[in-house]
């Protein structure tokens, strides 16, 4: 019997598993490549997937989610931050000023009136996929008792709206010294069209 390859040699169980762990790749790519255009959708389901843990949460009484609400928290800082940091942008000038360095750089600097748009560290698709991951895999989590931590979630509570207040201080400070806003806020501006 000849096979689809043409060279009369069977394919072994190890070809046939990777070709399909490459057909399932394509068509998990295929899906995710059609949420793309529907952020308000794609943020929606992820919503509705936290209150579905949620509630998971309380029905179970117990498991501790402090690991996924850092996790996000995370993920919400590298949302937040541009990718070229001008504080170590600043460090790298002193540092060269420092070793005899020409102190005039060739590129331009966030002193220019130069128009730069915002870059984020953490693309917004790379955000909402990574929480989304995040919040599929934590609420399979809840259904092993393996996940269930003894802990005092007082404590916890607590601890995590500190860290958020004490990061995000430090990210608000962090904007307003380098003068950016991480969103687009106001009327957008046309360009191209006729004035």
């Amino acid at each position: 019997m000849m096979s689809d390859t043409g060279s009369g040699v069977e394919p072994s169980p190890v070809q046939n598993i990777s070709a399909q762990y490459a057909k399932i790749q394509r068509q998990y790519q295929q899906i995710l490549d059609r949420w793309t255009p529907h952020v308000l959708q794609r943020w929606l389901s992820t919503a509705g997937l936290l209150v579905v843990f949620m509630l998971r949460i309380i029905i179970a009484q117990g498991y501790a989610v402090h690991a996924h609400a850092i996790y996000l928290l995370n993920l919400l800082l590298a949302f937040l931050q541009p990718k070229f940091d001008p504080s170590l942008q600043d460090d790298l000038m002193a540092d060269e000023i420092e070793e005899g360095g020409d102190p005039v750089s060739p590129l331009p600097s966030q002193r220019d009136d130069e128009f730069r748009p915002f870059v984020r560290r953490l693309p917004e698709w790379q955000f909402w996929l990574s929480s989304t991951r995040a919040t599929i895999i934590a609420l399979f989590c809840t259904f092993s008792s393996a996940f269930d931590v003894p802990v005092y979630w007082p404590i916890l509570v607590v601890y995590f709206f500190t860290l958020f207040a004490l990061t995000m201080r430090r990210q608000i400070q962090h904007m307003i010294k380098y003068k950016y806003i991480p969103f687009d806020i106001g009327r957008k501006a046309r360009y191209g069209g006729a004035k």
